[in-house]
């Protein structure tokens, strides 16, 4: 903690941005030297086995990797003055981690540290103890400049920060960053809640959700970092190039060991090389499924008809039939998994052959009750009655032989949904199978009914509103017993199944006692764009609430009619490309290849959704499909008509639309030679 400054004489007013840049400075070395310290630590003589120093030297290795000075990220962004109830004239530099002198004293305080809260929440009517807060601006990782707002002040209005507007709306170029200097009230509720209860966020564009859902990750670890170092925490995005976009915010956050995935790689048990009629897909996501699944594994048991005999040395040991069937009926009716149970029947059947045993005199151990579980007989018993079940052969067998699926789909599919399922021509085998992606997730449903799924202590599954039910119950597979953050919004689900309410969704889950947070205020997205956009929310998707945007930009959307679509469009992007930042074409999937002709004979570079942009290249040609949960400073959006006609029906169609709108950060330039859908002009 730093001593109080004197008060700057009134004519250096440069001299308490001097003492800023000097505390910046002497932070940095803190830094460093903390840095320094764990790189010579000596582990030979505290390391009883190379187990041990293998585990030891990992976690020095992370541990120099989270105290890396990123010389373009602000050390520190702002301060707290607190007056005299709690920290009585004490002040404290917030920042993205802790950092301590040679005395141990803090220099830097976390963000997520109880005393940095009220920097997200303190304000004229609820000072929170603070005196004066202050906010830095910076060049790089120079400060430059610094505002106050005097929270005890009366006299002094409140008003937006400078500032923080220029945080939010600064131009960006490569992955998406943290916004920890920036969080809103609201959103630091959000964020800050506690890890045992799921959060379900509904945000529009530019309301922050993603960014709601990664900083809450970063807080829960630093809260509760023992408990999730054993139970692990996963973030879950719609695809590869998303994950890539926002790969880079927990690291520099100091957090490195969030593992990312999308639902794909969570359920990739077999090779997906098949895709699925919207109809076919609709009916394998649906939640019924789970029920088929259940009937079909369940179904390989049998009720013994025979007693068993168990010959141990010159001893017969005779288990009735009447005894058998109990044991077996008895498992079928527990609530525990397939194997579990298979495993536990030749236990029992063994305890029933010692029990005999002992009534005729003989002490027989647990070891001896081991051997008869494996006895020849045993194994043959539960090989007859309770086969092993493979989750890939089941599904195989389900979406191939219609006796077998009309079997245990009756009464929960009609005819129609059985034949929508049913393969034209069965595969042979797993290997030669073509699996689509929902055939990936039926596997991985059988596979929990077999044998339970390992849950995680925290997952944060984003772009929620795109998934199946099946996919829902895979998601909440992973955490049964932890918690989730859930993020997405209805407004912007573009797949057949994309969920209709968040109760539903949450139900699939597993998790229907989640609080559901809406965010309504836009930081990203410029208002004259979101109310462009929210033309469309009538017809797509009634009855939610628009975003009420907080960033006035005039002139930021541009409409034109072209008469030579990609000449203009080509023009377009070269114009964007002569603002400070990231450029984003984004079209209709079936445009992509004639634009990327176009940019190419341009002379113009470009680069695929995934692929991180520098200063030379900023330019990214989007495909439609992929740009939920992207961010550009500067979109040109060619032919919205075509983004509309790409889906199967117009309600998809419009909120593929609703989703290419508002990419913006700063502008918007619309492209079009066929008419912009009605619902835009009306």
């Amino acid at each position: 903690m730093s001593a109080p400054s004197a008060a700057p004489s009134a004519d250096d007013p440069l001299a308490p941005l001097a003492r800023e840049r000097a505390h910046l400075a002497a932070s940095r070395a803190a830094l460093r030297a903390m840095r320094e310290d764990v790189e010579s630590l000596d582990i030979k003589d505290v390391t009883a086995n190379w187990v041990n120093a293998v585990v030891l030297t990992r976690q020095i290795e992370d541990r120099i990797k989270a105290l890396a000075d990123l010389a373009d990220t602000p050390l520190f962004f702002g301060r707290l003055d607190y007056l005299h109830t709690t920290q009585e004239g004490q002040r404290f530099y917030i920042g993205r981690r802790h950092v301590h002198d040679v005395d141990g004293d803090p220099m830097v305080i976390d963000w997520r540290a109880p005393v940095s809260q009220p920097f997200y929440r303190a304000s004229k009517k609820d000072p929170q103890d603070v005196g004066l807060r202050r906010r830095f601006g910076y060049t790089g990782g120079d400060l430059t400049a610094y505002e106050d707002e005097h929270l005890s002040d009366p006299d002094e209005l409140e008003r937006t920060s400078r500032l923080l507007q220029a945080e939010i709306e600064r131009p960006r170029v490569g992955p998406m960053r943290d916004i920890v200097a920036t969080i809103q009230p609201e959103q630091d509720e959000i964020v800050r809640s506690d890890l045992s209860g799921t959060v379900c966020v509904q945000g529009g564009p530019g309301t922050g959700k993603t960014a709601v859902g990664l900083h809450r990750v970063a807080y829960l670890l630093y809260a509760h970092r023992e408990r999730l170092a054993r139970t692990g925490t996963l973030v879950i995005g719609p695809n590869r190039s998303f994950l890539h976009y926002i790969e880079q915010v927990l690291p520099a956050l100091g957090e490195l060991e969030v593992r990312q995935a999308t639902v794909d790689d969570l359920v990739a048990h077999v090779e997906v090389r098949g895709t699925d009629e919207a109809a076919t897909a609709v009916v394998k996501g649906d939640a019924r499924m789970a029920e088929v699944l259940r009937r079909a594994v369940w179904s390989h048991v049998t009720l013994p008809k025979e007693p068993l005999m168990v010959v141990r040395g010159s001893r017969r040991w005779r288990v009735p039939a009447y005894e058998l069937e109990e044991m077996v009926r008895e498992l079928t009716d527990r609530d525990i998994r397939y194997g579990a149970a298979r495993e536990a029947l030749p236990q029992r059947v063994a305890h029933a052959v010692l029990v005999r045993m002992e009534q005729a005199g003989e002490a027989p151990d647990d070891r001896v009750q081991n051997a008869v579980a494996r006895n020849a007989a045993v194994k043959a018993l539960v090989k007859e009655c309770w086969p092993a079940v493979d989750p890939a052969k089941l599904v195989l067998r389900l979406l191939g032989d219609a006796d077998f699926l009309a079997e245990h789909a009756a009464g929960i599919l009609d005819e129609e949904e059985q034949k929508l399922l049913l393969w034209t021509k069965p595969y042979r085998s797993v290997k030669s199978a073509k699996w689509s992606a929902a055939d990936a997730v039926l596997i991985d449903e059988a596979r929990d009914l077999v044998e339970r799924t390992q849950s995680l202590g925290h997952v944060v599954l984003d772009e929620a509103q795109d998934l199946s039910p099946m996919q829902y119950r895979a998601v909440g597979r992973r955490c049964t017993t932890g918690s989730a953050t859930v993020l997405g919004d209805l407004a912007q689900g573009t797949t057949p199944w994309a969920t209709e309410s968040w109760a539903q969704a949450l139900t699939h889950l597993g998790k229907p006692e989640a609080v559901v947070e809406e965010l309504t205020a836009g930081f990203r997205v410029p208002r004259e764009v979101i109310a462009y956009a929210s033309r469309l929310l009538p017809h797509m998707s009634p009855g939610l609430a628009p975003v009420e945007s907080v960033r006035e930009n005039p002139g930021s959307l541009t409409i034109r009619h072209s008469e030579d679509l990609d000449a203009d469009v080509v023009a377009a992007c070269a114009e964007a490309l002569g603002n400070e930042g990231s450029i984003g074409l984004i079209a209709a999937d079936a445009r992509i290849a004639p634009l990327a002709e176009a940019l190419a004979a341009a002379g113009l570079t470009h680069l695929s959704p995934g692929e991180e942009t520098t200063a030379e290249s900023r330019l990214t040609l989007v495909p439609a499909s992929l740009a939920k949960g992207l961010e550009y400073d500067y979109v040109v959006l060619d032919e919205p008509a075509a983004v509309v006609d790409g889906e199967p029906d117009e309600r998809t169609g419009l909120r593929r639309l609703y989703v290419t709108l508002t990419r913006a950060v700063s502008g918007l330039t619309v492209i079009h030679s066929a008419a912009l859908p009605a619902q835009l002009t009306s």
